[in-house]
Parts: structure tokens; C-alpha cells; sequence
């Protein structure tokens, strides 16, 4: 079969599925995709409207980023069909995906941090003379006027990473937007920006559907979906819920669908819901007061005590990720007081963060684990420098590492094998048993048990209450509610960078939780 001349391969169309609505851009019909024995879509329809913005909705592990992939070329379906302007397509790459005009704005910047403003709104395509060199004049002239029709006025001469996280996230949205593409994916768009970043960011979204440009938004953020979609679409389990207009949709009605409960059930929620135990009576090792860290935070206050896990739920850009890293030196907050034990403290770095007594898992475990290392090199790291003379180290090391492997349930047992053939699962237990080689009085996890199955979750939780008997404050991070209303003794929720609400010992519900968030 012949390729056109964006690559694409026509698939001949398959009578198992309903055809296109009249006028739909694009359309994806019964699109399933496995990964080993999950399924992360199943015969999933989806339709985009010339002129639409579309919101698509689900909780993380939903299927909505799986299905963009396949949109925006990264991945392939394992069946199903794609529409795009009446043609059936599938995509094998990105470029193609691009070349036919669809352009995907991810949550984590693609933008070069090193280069200029201008460099970046046409990064791989600068404008150039017939000499084939970079026309410098007409391309900063360009990302000028193009930002300014985004409501962004800035020196577009000036390195991309002096502006603060939101501008940023402006800059990687018009070089998208201003690429020529009709399909515009914008994933998590706002979990970075301002409030008031974010009506620009939704006054310039309307511009463009005024134009003719079609926008998907992916967002946790509900009432951002409500305040500019037309329709919006929710995902549960691999699955489509329903395909919706935005028009009278409440965030309740959208968190009940999300969650699987109609109107009929909303009011046994609270019956459905777990109860807190009484508050922890033991003295504070963590008190953080009026924190603020600029784009991130702002006037956040919170406790953890001795033996107590307290659970912080949000999502995306809801603040939580910066307090931890500012609790490990990580960032530097603007004001407010971090006290350890009742003393003030001012954390400038990790190994001072390792020397007060706080340890730190972060959410990318792939970032702190070492695959080429042995799992006894990967569990001794962080303290490395302080348990053994360099003479006697690797019989320490092992020693130590054993003793951690028995600890965590790592499984194989080995301390010798390579930390990059263990599971996700025992994996995340290397880099937790890294910490308990000295205990820590202050554990901070981030996302703890993201993609791990049911056994290796209940084992890794069941490790971290254990360290809450022995006496460790545990500071719990998650955008799962199911982790943090089973494991937390209290809760507290964060949306865009405020705590907007906390639990303690009374009932709580998947409900609440999001309805706060």
C-alpha cells in the first residue's frame, strides 16, 4: 500500500465500528492497547470537533495519557481505527503526527532551558537566511508577536530558564500552537501556571478555537475542564465513561463518574468512606508555618508527629512535590518557618537534610536508583560516607545491604544482582531500605507505590507502618486517595498550592478528597 508524503499508511476501514460523527476532525474508534497482561485501553471511541475544545478526564491510571500517545504517534493501538479529516491513518512516529498537523504540549517542558525565548518557540525550525544561517532579526520578531497573541510580553532574547515556571510553560504552548498544527494536545497545561496565568491561558485557548484550532485539555483540575471546555469526555478503568457537553456539568457530576457512582449512591459516600483514627498525641517533629515558595506554594502549614503518618493528597501543580523538596534542601522557600523538633531549622542542601534526620523518596525512582549498580551499592549510597573506613567497605556494604534485603523482602535475595533486573516493586524497596540503613526521624515519600501491583504495594506499605511503630514522622505524598485514606492517620488536601482542607479523625471519602483538590 502506498505512503503519502507525511509517511502515513491508509488503513482500510473496519466494519466492527460505527462510523465518524458528520463533520468530526478526528475520530478514534474501538482503540485498544495492552501492555503485557494490563490492558491500559479498552475499545475506547473518541471524537474531536473542528473549533472544539474537548476536556478528557480520569483518574491516573485512567487510559487518558496512553490515548494521546497513540494520537500524538508515540505508541500504536493494538486495535482499533483512527479518522483524521476523513482519512483512516495510523502513525508510527511523532513527526508523522506532526506533519499532519496535530501538536501535544506534554506536563514535563520539552523547551531548552539554555536558549533563548525566541530559540525556543521555534526550536527545530528557526527561520533562515538563503545562506541557510539562522535569521536571528526575523525570528525573534516572530516570537514576539506570536507570544504577544498569547498575552505574553517578554524579552525574547533572554535565556528561557530566568523566566519563572509558568512563562516557561507559556513559551512551550506557542511553540506548539504556532507550529501549524489544527490539533493542539495540552496535557496538565495549568498545573505550573497562576490563576492568573491560567485565564490567560484559557482566554488565549478560545482565540484559537475561534480560529478553527481543535484542543484536547487534560487536566486534574476540574473546574479549569468546566471553565473553557465545550464537551468533555471521561475515562475510568481502560474504559470511556461518557462523552458529555461541558454545558450544566458540576465537578461533583464529573467526580461521580470519574469514580464510578451515580447521583443515586453520592449520599452513602461518607458510608463508603474510611474513618481517621484519633490524632497522635506525641510531640511534633515536623512543623512547617506560612511556607511559601514562589510559583509553587503559598502560606502552607502543617504538623507531623512522632509515629504518625500524615497524608498529603493533590495533584499536578498542586504544591506538594516543592514542600518536600524544600524539607531536603531541594528548593528554597520565600518565607515561613520549618521547625524539626521544636528548633528552627533552615535546610540548604541534602546532606544537611541527611544529617537533621530526614530522608527523602522522591516520585522517579528511576532517577535515584542506579540499574547498572548491585542492589548492596544502591542500598548503602546514601550514607555511604558515613558508615565504614574505604578499607573495609564492600564486606560493610554487604553486611548492611543484607540485612536491609531481609528488612524490605527484596526478592530475588540477592545484594549481588544488579538493581536494573529487579521489578518496579522491589526496586522501590532498594531505594526505601537505602534510608533505613540509618533510620530517620523525618520520612518523606513521594508517590511511594505509583505503578507497582497490588502485592508489591501491600508490601511496601506494610514496611512504612512499621517504621511509623518504631516512632518515624512519616510525611505521605499522593494524587492516589485510595493510598492516602487507608495508610494516613490524618489528611490534608492541596490544590494549587494552598492546603485547602484537613481530615482527622472522622470519615473521609474518595469524594471529599477530590472535592478538595
Amino acid at each position: 500500500m502506498q505512503r503519502d508524503d507525511a509517511g502515513l499508511t491508509p488503513i482500510p476501514p473496519s466494519p466492527s465500528h460505527d462510523p465518524p460523527a458528520a463533520g468530526a476532525l478526528l475520530a478514534l474508534r474501538g482503540v485498544t492497547k495492552r501492555f503485557g497482561g494490563a490492558t491500559a485501553l479498552d475499545g475506547v471511541d473518541f471524537e474531536l470537533m473542528p473549533g472544539e475544545i474537548h476536556g478528557l478526564l480520569g483518574e491516573n491510571g485512567a487510559g487518558k495519557s496512553t490515548l494521546m500517545k497513540i494520537l500524538s504517534g508515540f505508541q500504536a493501538p493494538d486495535e482499533g481505527e483512527m479518522t483524521l479529516r476523513g482519512e483512516q491513518v495510523r502513525f508510527s512516529s511523532p513527526a508523522e503526527a506532526k506533519a499532519r498537523g496535530i501538536g501535544m504540549v506534554y506536563q514535563e517542558l520539552s523547551t531548552i532551558g539554555a536558549l533563548s525565548v525566541a530559540e525556543n518557540v521555534f526550536l527545530g525550525d528557526q527561520p533562515t537566511t538563503r545562506g541557510g544561517i539562522i535569521n536571528w532579526k526575523r525570528m525573534n520578531a516572530a516570537a514576539d508577536a506570536q507570544l504577544r497573541e498569547l498575552g505574553v510580553q517578554v524579552d525574547v532574547t533572554s535565556r528561557l530558564s530566568a523566566l519563572p515556571l509558568g512563562l516557561q510553560q507559556m513559551v512551550e504552548i506557542a511553540r506548539v500552537v504556532f507550529s501549524g498544527a489544527d490539533v493542539v494536545i495540552l496535557d496538565e497545561p495549568t498545573s505550573a501556571l497562576s490563576v492568573r496565568e491560567s485565564e490567560r491561558l484559557f482566554t488565549s485557548m478560545r482565540e484559537l478555537r475561534a480560529r478553527g484550532t481543535s484542543l484536547i485539555f487534560i487536566s486534574h483540575f476540574l473546574e479549569d475542564v468546566l471553565a473553557v471546555a465545550d464537551r468533555v469526555t471521561i475515562l475510568k478503568n481502560a474504559r470511556k465513561v461518557a462523552t458529555l457537553p461541558a454545558a450544566g456539568l458540576t465537578k461533583q457530576r464529573l467526580i461521580e463518574m470519574m469514580i464510578g457512582r451515580d447521583a443515586s449512591t453520592l449520599a452513602a459516600s461518607y458510608q463508603e468512606g474510611v474513618t481517621l483514627p484519633p490524632p497522635v498525641e506525641a510531640p511534633p517533629v515536623l512543623e512547617i508555618e506560612g511556607l511559601s515558595i514562589p510559583g509553587a506554594v503559598r502560606d502552607a502549614s502543617l504538623t507531623v508527629r512522632a509515629g504518625e503518618i500524615v497524608g498529603l493528597f493533590g495533584f499536578l501543580g498542586s504544591g506538594m512535590t516543592e514542600i518536600a523538596r524544600a524539607l531536603f534542601g531541594q528548593l528554597q522557600p520565600h518565607a515561613g518557618v520549618i521547625r524539626l523538633d521544636g528548633r528552627p531549622v533552615q535546610i540548604h542542601s541534602s546532606t544537611q537534610a541527611k544529617r537533621l534526620g530526614i530522608a527523602y523518596l522522591s516520585e522517579n525512582r528511576r532517577a535515584t536508583l542506579f540499574p547498572r549498580q548491585e542492589i548492596y551499592k544502591n542500598m548503602t549510597l546514601a550514607h555511604l560516607d558515613r558508615l565504614v573506613p574505604p578499607l573495609f567497605r564492600k564486606r560493610s556494604e554487604l553486611g548492611i545491604a543484607e540485612q536491609m534485603v531481609k528488612r524490605t523482602g527484596v526478592r530475588p535475595p540477592n545484594p549481588h544482582l544488579l538493581a536494573g533486573y529487579l521489578s518496579g516493586g522491589n526496586q522501590q524497596k532498594v531505594v526505601l531500605g537505602r534510608w533505613l540503613t540509618r533510620q530517620p526521624k523525618l520520612l518523606i515519600l513521594n508517590e511511594p507505590t505509583r505503578g507497582m501491583d497490588v502485592g508489591a504495594k501491600r508490601e511496601v506499605l506494610d514496611l512504612i507502618k512499621g517504621l511509623k511503630a518504631e516512632g518515624v514522622a512519616v510525611l505521605l505524598l499522593s494524587a492516589e486517595p485510595e493510598t492516602v485514606m487507608t495508610e494516613a492517620d490524618r489528611i490534608l488536601v492541596m490544590s494549587k498550592g494552598r492546603v485547602t482542607k484537613e481530615f482527622a479523625g472522622e470519615r473521609v471519602s474518595k469524594d471529599l478528597l477530590m472535592a478538595h483538590a
